[in-house]
């Protein structure tokens, strides 16, 4: 009887290509040195599953049969490096392998599976794909440069590592609700914060009404980006971009509000306290470019 035939795939992520038939392993188009036979069948698994959970149990399944005598948490560990290092990942912030502590691994990064991709048109699926990625790239800093004033101070989404979207989705939304404790608070405290600038002499009526008008743009401002948070919304990385020239003068203006306490808190305190807030914005923004810009 005849073997039916396996159809060749090739695996892309990132600027890296792996061959299942032939084993070839290439960055950019350039052949690397082949990866050792266990860590070349973990690594397509894990590309076989991007985003999923393989469990070592899996792994000790596939990868080792049982009466094979060998310390298998010491080999898998051996092959797990020996890919991060072949990939130029890390364990503490990975890009591609994330590793889940007693449980599995998890691919992280996109993958495009490519069926009956032949050597010969690697270079040529590797350059489109280098100029799509390119295309890609452009159109989110084109955004960004249409939201806000570009500077070369602010980071591209390539300048980032990849963060785990859950993690980006949390602290973004804690940076959210505390905003929106700071807009709600003010304004159930109008008649102490006149106090409080009456006794210090500044422009009581003036800065009752700048907070007053914030507070009241702030609020559906959160709550729109705590929601777009909470639910993943698509492509939310965008939407604040186009937010940004709105949120920064807002988020500016809010940092000055310890200056307001400083006969409570000391002029040093609230010199930091108002240093630290005057970097959430950008904070915003690259969290959400290292959670959700690939």
């Amino acid at each position: 009887m005849t073997q039916p035939i396996r159809e060749r795939r090739t695996f892309r992520f990132g600027m890296f290509e792996l061959d299942d038939d032939s084993g070839e392993f290439r960055k950019e188009g350039r052949l690397l040195p082949g990866l050792r036979d266990q860590a070349f069948r973990i690594l397509l698994m894990l590309l076989e599953r991007p985003r999923n959970l393989v469990t070592r149990d899996e792994l000790r399944e596939r990868l080792w049969s049982s009466d094979t005598f060998v310390d298998f948490d010491h080999g898998l560990n051996t092959a797990i490096n020996q890919l991060r290092s072949a990939l130029g990942d890390s364990a503490s912030s990975p890009r591609f392998i994330e590793t889940l502590p007693r449980r599995g691994y998890r691919f992280i990064a996109p993958v495009e599976i490519v069926p009956g991709a032949s050597a010969a048109s690697l270079s040529g699926t590797t350059t489109r794909a280098v100029e799509r990625e390119g295309a890609f790239l452009s159109e989110t800093k084109g955004t960004a440069d249409s939201a806000s004033p570009r500077s070369t101070l602010l980071s591209d989404a390539g300048d980032l590592p990849v963060v785990s979207t859950r993690i980006v989705r949390i602290l973004f939304s804690l940076i959210q609700l505390m905003y929106l404790a700071f807009y709600i608070v003010s304004l159930a405290r109008l008649s102490e914060v006149d106090a409080i600038l009456a006794e210090s002499g500044k422009p009581a009526t003036l800065i009752l009404v700048v907070l007053i008008i914030t507070a009241a743009v702030g609020i559906p401002v959160r709550l729109y980006l705590l929601a777009a948070a909470a639910f993943n919304y698509r492509g939310l990385h965008l939407k604040f971009l186009k937010l940004f020239p709105l949120i920064f003068p807002l988020d500016e203006l809010w940092a000055l509000a310890p200056f307001l306490l400083f006969d409570h808190i000391g002029i040093g305190l609230a010199i930091g306290i108002t240093a630290a807030l005057l970097y959430l914005p950008f904070s915003q923004r690259s969290l959400l470019l290292m959670g959700f810009s690939r």
